[in-house]
């Protein structure tokens, strides 16, 4: 593609893992709206729960987690406390007690946990929902702070799936990141989960860090392509200084352009496609006969926080700081400052910091905005059948779209808009076409490649 095309779909827009996007959450919505939300809950549909831990043993320099670095466990085993409670205070809110299909552990670095505290939680999930037997529980791994014991505990625990942070491999770029981590250390643990069982395993790559070249990206590729995840998840690193200070350590001289960005974005996908993947959204790629291609292929692919899913409950639960779910009534994010949050929750207060209730119109285009981000295109006659006359607030949008489109990557026919091949690399540009809120306030985003 041309420089000039490049640079002008590479701007800053939202990645899209809720709708409305976090930035547009208000203080409007408290613990007390919450609380009435839970009791509205569907108690016969099946519910996910993400549990945030926000600390690490070291703080990487790119990261734009809410976490914190910690030496000693004390102020971990104080979070846990409230952490449990709060498990207990939002089951007590809900109508009935409900089935639970997935669980995922986020940071911070979940295995910071001790295999004690780790079991308080299995304990406090099993007594108060139903988690199933066949449940995917998922727990981001930095292999450098891990060893057999603490992922026999994990293994106890029912983990299924463990999503293991490599980001690069050059060991310039590790040092600028603040992030030492060799090959061969990745690979025992990759090992290691193979030997206990967790199978389901994620290698997390970034792209456009300090120093990195496509040369180096290439060798970063190649060695985690040798250890044969069943999934990638391969992200543009997110510049955003003004909301993580620690990223004020990196070198903005040593970042690379949107052009080398596209170069590494298209590299990428050359050469995991051509190993085999599948390529699952802007970000994502799965082996063939993994639970995420087969839901590709089936058109069930969905998207949230933590990225592709094949999740399909309808609610998702937020657990810890910082933490946010999305139940039937809307986005909910807890207070994000950990000694607040556990304030909050030791006064048996519901520790909401802000959300937003979803109107119909948030339904429709957010859905609209998931099936392209998901699969590249929506169906007017579909999302009718869904939400009614209200589905057409999307027709305007969807004109206008494809008579500004000069590059020939939408097309419209009245019903089905989607996104060409050609164009999918910025659906996220093509997807802030819809978004109601997009441009009404000061938020801030990363570039879209």
């Amino acid at each position: 593609m041309q420089p000039e095309l490049i640079r002008r779909y590479a701007i800053a827009v939202p990645r899209y893992t809720s709708y409305p996007t976090a930035p547009h959450f208000h203080a409007g919505v408290n613990g007390e709206t919450y609380a009435d939300w839970l009791a509205r809950e569907d108690g016969e549909t099946g519910l996910s729960l993400y549990l945030h831990i926000p600390f690490c043993d070291r703080l990487c320099w790119y990261c734009g987690c809410h976490t914190k670095q910690t030496k000693r466990y004390e102020p971990v085993a104080g979070y846990m406390d409230a952490l449990l409670a709060e498990i207990e205070l939002v089951a007590c809110h809900l109508p009935k007690r409900r089935k639970v299909g997935s669980i995922h552990f986020g940071g911070g670095s979940p295995t910071i946990l001790s295999i004690p505290d780790l079991m308080r939680i299995r304990g406090a999930l099993d007594r108060n929902f139903d988690v199933e037997e066949g449940a995917e529980i998922s727990v981001e791994i930095d292999p450098g702070f891990v060893d057999r014991e603490k992922l026999e505990g994990w293994r106890a625990f029912g983990v299924t799936r463990a999503s293991v942070g490599v980001q690069d491999f050059d060991p310039k770029v590790q040092a600028a990141i603040n992030r030492p981590q060799s090959f061969e250390q990745t690979h025992m643990i990759v090992s290691l989960l193979r030997e206990l069982e967790i199978g389901g395993i994620n290698l997390d790559v970034v792209y456009g860090l300090p120093h990195q070249t496509r040369s180096s990206l290439e060798r970063t590729l190649t060695m985690a392509l040798s250890m044969q995840p069943e999934r990638f998840a391969i992200f543009g690193y997110a510049h955003v200084p003004w909301m993580k200070k620690h990223q004020t350590l990196i070198d903005e001289k040593a970042l690379a352009g949107v052009e080398e960005r596209f170069a590494m974005q298209q590299l990428i996908s050359d050469m995991v496609t051509a190993e085999g993947y599948l390529a699952v959204g802007i970000d994502h790629f799965a082996k063939p006969g993994d639970s995420l291609a087969v839901a590709l292929d089936a058109g069930e692919v969905k998207r949230n926080f933590q990225g592709y899913t094949t999740d399909s409950a309808p609610s998702l639960i937020g657990l810890g700081a910082s933490a946010i779910g999305k139940v039937q009534a809307g986005y909910a994010q807890n207070i994000v400052a950990t000694g607040e949050y556990m304030r909050a929750v030791n006064e048996g207060r519901l520790p909401i910091g802000k959300g937003i209730e979803l109107t119909v119109t948030d339904r429709v285009v957010g859905s609209a905005i998931e099936q392209l981000m998901c699969s590249y295109g929506f169906s007017m006659r579909d999302l009718r059948r869904e939400y009614g006359a209200a589905a057409d607030v999307l027709l305007a949008d969807a004109a206008r779209l494809q008579q500004q489109d000069q590059d020939g990557f939408i097309s419209f026919d009245g019903d089905r808009f989607e996104v060409k091949e050609a164009g999918r690399v910025f659906v996220r540009t093509i997807a802030a076409g819809f978004d109601q809120y997009f441009g009404r306030n000061a938020a801030r985003h990363s570039v879209a490649v």
